[in-house]
Protein backbone atom coordinates (compact mmCIF):
# COMPACT_ATOMS: atom_id res chain seq x y z
CA UNK A 1 0.00 0.00 0.00
CA UNK A 2 3.44 1.81 -0.60
CA UNK A 3 4.80 2.93 -2.95
CA UNK A 4 7.65 0.26 -2.69
CA UNK A 5 8.94 -1.64 -5.64
CA UNK A 6 8.08 -5.03 -5.59
CA UNK A 7 9.70 -5.67 -8.80
CA UNK A 8 11.52 -4.03 -11.00
CA UNK A 9 14.29 -5.10 -14.44
CA UNK A 10 15.38 -2.74 -17.34
CA UNK A 11 16.02 -3.57 -20.98
CA UNK A 12 17.91 -2.03 -23.68
CA UNK A 13 16.60 -1.12 -27.05
CA UNK A 14 18.96 -1.17 -30.08
CA UNK A 15 17.54 1.92 -32.00
CA UNK A 16 17.18 1.12 -36.14
CA UNK A 17 16.60 -2.51 -35.19
CA UNK A 18 13.48 -3.03 -36.32
CA UNK A 19 13.72 -6.98 -36.60
CA UNK A 20 13.79 -6.83 -32.98
CA UNK A 21 11.02 -4.51 -33.06
CA UNK A 22 8.14 -5.09 -29.96
CA UNK A 23 10.45 -7.88 -28.01
CA UNK A 24 10.94 -5.34 -25.03
CA UNK A 25 7.14 -4.64 -25.21
CA UNK A 26 6.13 -8.38 -25.40
CA UNK A 27 8.67 -9.25 -22.39
CA UNK A 28 6.79 -6.19 -20.33
CA UNK A 29 3.63 -7.69 -21.27
CA UNK A 30 4.18 -11.44 -20.05
CA UNK A 31 6.35 -10.48 -16.99
CA UNK A 32 3.45 -8.65 -15.99
CA UNK A 33 1.00 -11.22 -16.09
CA UNK A 34 3.57 -13.74 -14.70
CA UNK A 35 2.93 -11.73 -11.61
CA UNK A 36 -0.66 -11.67 -11.73
CA UNK A 37 -1.72 -7.92 -12.55
CA UNK A 38 -5.27 -7.61 -14.34
CA UNK A 39 -5.47 -7.86 -17.76
CA UNK A 40 -6.45 -4.58 -18.41
CA UNK A 41 -3.36 -3.11 -16.56
CA UNK A 42 -0.96 -5.62 -18.94
CA UNK A 43 -2.47 -4.33 -22.21
CA UNK A 44 -2.51 -0.51 -21.07
CA UNK A 45 1.39 -0.91 -20.03
CA UNK A 46 2.08 -3.35 -23.67
CA UNK A 47 0.74 -1.16 -25.81
CA UNK A 48 2.69 2.45 -23.87
CA UNK A 49 5.78 0.02 -24.06
CA UNK A 50 5.53 -0.66 -27.36
CA UNK A 51 4.56 2.77 -28.95
CA UNK A 52 7.92 3.88 -26.66
CA UNK A 53 9.92 1.22 -28.08
CA UNK A 54 8.79 1.84 -31.45
CA UNK A 55 9.77 5.42 -31.13
CA UNK A 56 13.38 4.58 -29.72
CA UNK A 57 14.02 2.27 -32.77
CA UNK A 58 12.23 4.88 -35.17
CA UNK A 59 14.58 7.57 -34.00
CA UNK A 60 17.35 6.90 -31.67
CA UNK A 61 20.58 5.27 -32.03
CA UNK A 62 19.70 3.45 -28.75
CA UNK A 63 17.89 3.54 -25.52
CA UNK A 64 16.49 1.86 -22.31
CA UNK A 65 12.91 1.02 -20.73
CA UNK A 66 12.62 0.69 -17.51
CA UNK A 67 9.90 -1.33 -15.54
CA UNK A 68 8.83 -0.97 -12.21
CA UNK A 69 5.65 -2.52 -10.50
CA UNK A 70 4.98 -1.15 -6.92
CA UNK A 71 1.17 -2.34 -5.25
CA UNK A 72 -0.33 0.26 -6.73
CA UNK A 73 0.88 1.08 -9.99
CA UNK A 74 3.06 -0.17 -13.21
CA UNK A 75 6.11 2.53 -13.64
CA UNK A 76 7.52 2.84 -17.40
CA UNK A 77 10.70 5.26 -18.24
CA UNK A 78 11.90 4.57 -21.64
CA UNK A 79 14.90 7.26 -22.06
CA UNK A 80 17.05 7.52 -25.58
CA UNK A 81 20.05 8.82 -27.19
CA UNK A 82 18.57 10.36 -30.09
CA UNK A 83 17.87 13.45 -31.85
CA UNK A 84 15.09 15.01 -29.40
CA UNK A 85 12.01 16.73 -29.85
CA UNK A 86 12.03 20.16 -31.07
CA UNK A 87 8.49 20.57 -30.40
CA UNK A 88 6.61 18.34 -28.09
CA UNK A 89 3.20 20.59 -27.99
CA UNK A 90 3.17 19.61 -31.82
CA UNK A 91 4.53 15.70 -31.61
CA UNK A 92 2.01 15.21 -29.23
CA UNK A 93 -0.90 15.87 -31.99
CA UNK A 94 -2.77 12.67 -33.33
CA UNK A 95 -2.06 11.86 -37.28
CA UNK A 96 1.64 14.07 -36.73
CA UNK A 97 4.46 12.36 -37.82
CA UNK A 98 7.66 12.78 -38.64
CA UNK A 99 8.57 9.06 -40.46
CA UNK A 100 11.18 8.59 -43.65
CA UNK A 101 9.22 7.30 -46.35
CA UNK A 102 11.40 3.89 -45.56
CA UNK A 103 9.34 3.87 -42.26
CA UNK A 104 6.39 4.26 -43.76
CA UNK A 105 6.64 1.68 -45.89
CA UNK A 106 7.50 -0.87 -42.81
CA UNK A 107 3.87 0.51 -41.68
CA UNK A 108 4.92 2.76 -38.67
CA UNK A 109 4.75 6.37 -39.32
CA UNK A 110 0.82 6.61 -38.80
CA UNK A 111 1.59 9.70 -36.07
CA UNK A 112 -0.55 7.80 -33.36
CA UNK A 113 2.93 6.74 -31.26
CA UNK A 114 3.04 9.75 -28.64
CA UNK A 115 -0.96 10.11 -28.04
CA UNK A 116 -1.52 6.36 -27.81
CA UNK A 117 0.87 6.39 -25.00
CA UNK A 118 -0.75 8.97 -22.97
CA UNK A 119 -4.33 7.04 -23.80
CA UNK A 120 -3.36 4.46 -22.30
CA UNK A 121 -1.23 5.72 -19.30
CA UNK A 122 -2.54 7.60 -15.98
CA UNK A 123 0.08 9.71 -16.22
CA UNK A 124 2.43 10.69 -18.65
CA UNK A 125 5.56 13.00 -18.75
CA UNK A 126 7.47 13.77 -21.77
CA UNK A 127 10.77 15.89 -21.89
CA UNK A 128 13.55 16.19 -24.55
CA UNK A 129 16.71 17.99 -25.85
CA UNK A 130 17.25 18.77 -29.55
CA UNK A 131 20.44 16.72 -30.00
CA UNK A 132 20.34 14.67 -26.67
CA UNK A 133 17.26 12.80 -26.45
CA UNK A 134 13.96 11.96 -24.98
CA UNK A 135 12.66 10.61 -21.98
CA UNK A 136 9.04 9.13 -21.36
CA UNK A 137 7.81 8.68 -17.81
CA UNK A 138 4.29 6.88 -17.68
CA UNK A 139 2.42 5.57 -14.88
CA UNK A 140 -0.63 2.81 -14.68
CA UNK A 141 -2.06 2.55 -11.76
CA UNK A 142 -3.51 -1.27 -10.64
CA UNK A 143 -6.74 0.10 -8.34
CA UNK A 144 -4.93 -1.39 -5.50
CA UNK A 145 -4.06 -4.53 -7.23
CA UNK A 146 -0.75 -6.41 -5.61
CA UNK A 147 1.26 -8.22 -7.45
Amino acid sequence: MNGEIVFRQEFEIQGGDFSRGGEVSCEVKNLLREIGLPAANVRRAAIASYEAEMNVIMYAEQGRLDLSVTPLEIRIVVEDAGPGIADIELAMNEGYSTATPEMRELGFGAGMGLSNIKKNTDEFQITSEVGKGTRLAMIIRTEGCRP
